[in-house]
């Protein structure tokens, strides 16, 4: 089933992953129309897009959205929205006031405004993060959409990314206007990782400051598997063609599922070796602490902000959550995306390994000389 004469609207668009989806959606399936829905469009991720662009119009939509008429507006006409836009915030640096309202109120005034506009597919792109981990650090290998495990959400990115992926399911089978059907599901993604991933720079940098040598933050017993961004970009493609099929409609609709690829599992730091290892970076040996002195400080740490927060505003680097999420094994199986979906990954570990690492490696002289001047 192809999208091929439909209107589709991305929020987040500029995004790391909006940006592949929007280029896959060009390449392949020659929309009609793609509404690039965002805070701020840049000039440069449209003229990115000229190459592939063909015969379909490029509509840009920049505004709020937690702005319910904006919404309307940016949906008239559409047939399918992918929702990948949220705040992501692993520091607790933002208000969950603001969180919330971006990632949970930003959601449900979307569905609203899908069922106002009559548009019949919605894809959510949520995170395995709304499973956990919880606080005790108890793993799941290799999980699966029937995995039972005691969640208990503490963290504000993930309490509001599973408010809002509940209510994007519950959505499913409301009533349009035109007295048609909203059809949704929900896409769980492990760490997304790739070309243009901001959190890897980010340790490169960290890396850089430390004679390239980068910090250990996880055991290396803390398996996880991280997913290729063209893999997560053509999933939602996938979903979008099984939602818009007549025959897969009722039984994609309203479920979740995890997202993951060939990629070898193992602890977040060691991925971020063996992505620049080839770059001349090393890795330390341990940690900085030993993990439970580790958190015993991350705890004092956040108690001590939390006195001082009537008086400043201070953000630790590292919180509890964090610190467990690294150091706790968090597996999953893509096989039911594969069954419902049709998603098998497009790109081998091998290939999403080299393709990342030759970015990195592009952007390493602009990072030495950035730190090098600051």
């Amino acid at each position: 089933m192809s999208l091929r004469g439909d209107v589709c609207v991305v929020t987040g668009a500029c995004g790391f992953l909006g940006k592949r989806l929007v280029r896959l959606l060009l390449e392949e399936e020659k929309a009609s129309e793609i509404r690039l829905l965002d805070r701020d469009v840049q000039t440069q991720v449209l003229e990115s897009l000229e190459d592939c662009r063909g015969e379909t119009t490029l509509s840009v939509f920049e505004g709020d959205i937690r702005d319910g008429d904006f919404l309307r507006k940016a949906l008239r006409g559409a047939s399918t929205v992918f929702h990948i836009a949220s705040l992501i915030d692993v520091t607790e640096s933002m208000e969950y006031s603001e969180v919330y309202g971006v990632n949970v109120k930003g959601t449900q005034l979307l569905l609203e405004a899908c069922i106002q506009e009559n548009v019949v597919s919605f894809i959510y792109t949520s995170t395995v993060e709304v499973m956990g981990p919880n606080p005790q650090g108890e793993p799941i290998i290799n999980g699966t959409e029937d995995t039972v495990y005691d969640t208990t959400l503490k963290f504000n990115y993930s309490k509001t990314k599973k408010e809002a992926e509940d209510r994007t399911l519950q959505a499913d089978g409301e009533t349009l206007q035109n007295g048609g059907r909203l059809s949704t599901c929900a896409l769980r993604p492990t760490y997304i990782y790739g070309d243009g991933c901001r959190f890897l720079l980010g340790h490169m940098g960290d890396g850089i400051r430390n004679k390239n040598v980068l910090f250990r933050m996880s055991v290396p017993e803390a398996h996880v598997n991280p997913v290729y961004v063209g893999n997560v970009a053509f999933a939602h493609l996938q979903a979008a063609r099984s939602l818009k099929d007549p025959q897969k409609r009722n039984a994609v609709g309203g479920r979740f599922y995890y997202l993951s690829d060939d990629t070898p599992p193992m602890s977040y730091s060691d991925f971020n070796h063996v992505l620049m290892s080839p770059l001349g970076f090393s890795i330390q040996d341990k940690l900085v602490l030993p993990l439970r002195l580790f958190y015993i400080l991350c705890f004092l740490l956040e108690a001590l902000c939390t006195i001082l927060r009537p008086f400043v505003r201070i953000v630790p680097p590292m919180n509890r959550h964090l610190l467990t999420l690294l150091n706790t094994s968090f597996t999953f199986s893509y096989e039911k995306a594969k069954q419902d979906l049709g998603y098998v990954p497009r790109y081998s570990w091998d290939e999403a390994r080299r393709r990342t690492t030759e970015w990195l490696a592009s952007q390493l002289p602009a990072e030495r000389e950035k730190i090098m001047s600051s």
